[in-house]
């Protein structure tokens, strides 16, 4: 398994495309805090088909998220653009 240290700083610079190879090639990234303490970053496969239910039969607080956010008031998204022109009209 490759593995590749690397500044928080470095990281930070190169996000997106950073974390977008290190799921694609699948090796680990380790990357050193600014106080010399060292985390590691590594892809999760075969994790997300059942990540929803992981979550929601260990994690108590994100159940709370999924209660309160099915509890909440959400306005339809209307994606027809022919009744965004007669809002506008009216």
């Amino acid at each position: 398994m490759a593995i590749e240290t690397m500044t928080l700083s470095h990281l930070s610079a190169n996000l997106g495309a950073t974390l977008s190879e290190c799921a694609d090639s699948g090796r680990v990234l380790v990357v050193e805090l600014p106080d010399n303490r060292f985390v590691s970053i590594q892809p999760v496969h075969g994790l997300a088909e059942n990540l929803t239910d992981n979550l929601l039969e260990t994690n108590d607080r994100f159940r709370q998220l999924v209660a309160d956010s099915a509890a909440s008031n959400r306005a339809l998204l209307d994606l027809d653009p022919a009744s965004e022109n007669s809002a506008e009209e009216n």
